[in-house]
């Protein structure tokens, strides 16, 4: 596979993201020295923080999608959320300076300028981190196969089933969104009404939503580090597909972790009685083969044994 190829295969709404925050960051950062508005730089800062992150995340889900080596045999799944705790660095720091500046600009408010050119430019990007998180939100619909409802809903219901890095793009987007709306009203506070204090009040609202990105991405992704069971309707999937089979009575054990977007099976079904071991390694085969076709499914280890007359595994 080319180095083309391979990119293609990255997270598609973190690729996006970084480049129309890398633009936003810029027009921004420009604004806000042309200006001196703290709102506006506040939310500069975090433009810049998500096109950091979401660069960082891109490669990352870039990696992630390698196969499976002689030296690394589960893949490279969890390389993914490695990069989304350095991204959870980035916004942590980049929300302790937005609150500080906040905090400087609350204590001494300044009269700023550029009002129409500060409206603009949040009025864009607010359009664009708007395309940027409906992007995310059709990401999350299918990643997670929950396309029924609408698609706000269904982003909103789904998230915690979607990969490390449509997740960080939501929520960081969501934020960015939400802040560029804020800073129109921080701005329209501090230079129509005179209410200067609304400027650094705006910027540290701006820092701590940034903040709580930072646990929200920085729980999840430690979660998957350490490895995590996987989501109740997955478990329930796989579990029916198994016993659905004619020659599987019960399932003995079975444990299904989850890393990056994909899911390890590892389990033992009980056969009906009867069966040659031919038969029966067939049947293996068979379950292995049928696990493996699901798009969710990155490996199955299945053991089979002669049904033991107990009920094991309780739907």
């Amino acid at each position: 596979m080319g180095f083309i190829d391979k990119l293609k295969k990255g997270n598609t709404s973190s690729g996006v993201a970084a480049l129309g925050n890398i633009f936003l960051a810029g027009i921004k950062g420009v604004a806000a020295s042309l200006s001196g508005n703290g709102t506006m730089f506040a939310s500069a800062m975090h433009s810049l923080a998500d096109s950091i992150n979401q660069g960082f995340v891109y490669f990352g889900s870039v990696l992630a999608e390698f196969p499976a080596s002689k030296r690394f045999p589960t893949g490279f799944g969890r390389v993914i959320n490695i990069f989304c705790m350095i991204a959870v660095l980035v916004v942590t720091i980049m929300a302790y300076e937005t609150i500080k500046e906040g905090w400087h600009l609350f204590q001494h408010p300044e009269q700023t300028s550029g009002f129409t050119l500060n409206i603009i430019i949040l009025v864009a990007a607010f359009l664009v981190d708007g395309f940027i998180l409906f992007k995310a939100m059709k990401e999350i619909a299918h990643e997670t196969g929950g396309g029924d409802g609408g698609i706000f809903s269904t982003a909103f219901k789904n998230v915690g089933k979607a990969s490390p890095a449509t997740r960080l793009v939501f929520y960081e987007d969501l934020v960015a969104t939400s802040g560029a709306v804020l800073a129109i009203i921080g701005i329209v506070l501090a230079q129509t009404f005179g209410i200067l204090q609304a400027d650094g009040i705006v910027s540290i609202i701006i820092g701590l939503l940034m903040l709580f990105v930072a646990f929200r991405v920085g729980y999840d992704n430690m979660v998957g580090l350490i490895g995590v069971a996987a989501p109740k309707d997955v478990e329930d999937k796989i579990t029916s597909l198994l016993l659905a089979d004619e020659a599987v009575v019960d399932i003995y054990r079975i444990r299904i972790i989850q890393e990056g977007r994909l899911f390890h099976v590892e389990g033992t079904v009980e056969l009906k009685k009867g069966l040659t071991l031919a038969d029966a390694d067939d049947i293996k085969f068979r379950l292995k083969d049928m696990l493996l076709r699901q798009s969710e499914v990155a490996d199955a280890l299945i053991g089979i044994i002669e049904d033991d007359d107990k009920l094991s595994w309780k739907p």
